[in-house]
């Protein structure tokens, strides 16, 4: 009923500026009592019922637009025999409506039917279209060459302002300055609120790189690095079975198609561009994960840096998982470098 107190505000002010005019005219008339005609129960000014209607039914065309809008099914709407709305359908509507808003992810996003409790765990985070990974500053890295554990940020693009997700990485502290970005270490990915989704591990590595997917100590899935002179090259497994691979060109290229066996589009990973000063004195990347999903029309803040993705079809959630552990491979792999230029005062904004 959150809709109430607005309406009724807006009420009280048309009554009070139509009383007004009214009391400029001599117009105004005792006596009558229409509902809010004859006043509000604070003493406040008479409003026109015929002026409330017309309120109500101006809010119930701009609530059936945004629903419209977000995908909310019409019958939630339709009263039946084409007869204007009752107050209770009214309020449900703007119910939906404002639920649609807070919550677009379950009619736009990837749908996900009979979850099982393995799935259900993943889904919060990765069943959206796009994900957007940005790492923090490390100003001990900057300024003393000093390796800190690295910490991600996820969002949505849809509604940047709030996180949905955390990347921590767990690793020695002198396996981290002895061994930089081969060094061994496990990352917790998490919700908004916390609480471990699932976690990342990587081995030290000497020529070739893996990382693996577990949830609750249970092996999903691994990413192998292949060996090649300049190309970058993953191939993705879930359990045994090899579902996509990655053959970037390298060089300047900073973007990571998923590829199936009949090289069919899966999923990217984008590395995108923060800054000259982000770049040349941090390792603060900011990656782009889209899963494809083309019935995502509107697009918000930094959605509209996000291109739609057409894909051959969806991943699974544990693919998904093992495609944010190929993002977190990436940027240890090729983005990561060594610290200790002692200018932080150069570091542009984006």
């Amino acid at each position: 009923m959150r809709w109430l107190p607005r309406l009724l505000s807006h009420a009280a002010a048309a009554g009070r500026a139509s009383a007004a005019a009214r009391s400029t005219t001599g117009l105004v008339k005792g006596g009558g009592s229409h509902g809010f005609a004859s006043g509000g129960w604070d003493g406040s000014t008479a409003v026109p019922r015929e002026w409330l209607r017309k309120l109500w039914v101006d809010e119930l065309r701009k609530q059936k637009e945004a629903a419209r809008r977000w995908g909310v099914g019409a019958s939630s709407w339709n009263t039946g025999g084409g007869a204007e709305p009752s107050l209770g359908a009214f309020a449900s509507s703007v119910e939906v409506a404002g639920a649609a808003r807070e919550a677009p992810s379950r009619s736009s996003q990837y749908k996900y039917q009979d979850l099982n409790p393995f799935e259900a765990r993943l889904a919060p985070l990765l069943a959206r279209a796009n994900l957007i990974i940005a790492r923090d500053i490390e100003w001990a890295n900057i300024m003393f060459a000093f390796e800190q554990e690295s910490r991600y940020i996820i969002m949505d693009p849809l509604f940047p302002q709030s996180p949905v997700g955390f990347i921590r990485e767990k690793s020695n502290v002198i396996f981290r300055q002895l061994l930089r970005t081969r060094r061994p270490f496990v990352a917790e990915i998490t919700d908004a609120m916390g609480n471990e989704i699932f976690k990342v591990r990587r081995p030290f590595w000497w020529i070739n790189s893996s990382i693996y997917a577990e949830v609750d100590g249970k092996e999903i899935g691994v990413v192998h690095r292949r060996w090649h002179l300049w190309r970058r090259i993953y191939d993705l497994y879930l359990g045994n079975r090899q579902f996509a691979v990655v053959e970037n060109p390298g060089f300047w290229n900073w973007t990571f198609s998923l590829v199936n066996e009949d090289d069919k589009l899966l999923a990217q990973i984008d590395r995108n561009w923060r800054g000259i000063g982000f770049e040349l004195f941090t390792d603060a990347g900011q990656y782009a994960i889209r899963f494809g999903d083309e019935g995502q029309s509107h697009k918000f803040a930094l959605a509209a840096d996000v291109d739609e993705l057409h894909v051959v079809r969806q991943l699974t959630l544990p693919e998904r998982a093992v495609a944010l552990a190929l993002a977190i491979s990436l940027d240890s792999d090729y983005f990561s470098r060594r610290g200790g230029w002692g200018l932080p005062f150069l570091i542009a904004t984006e």
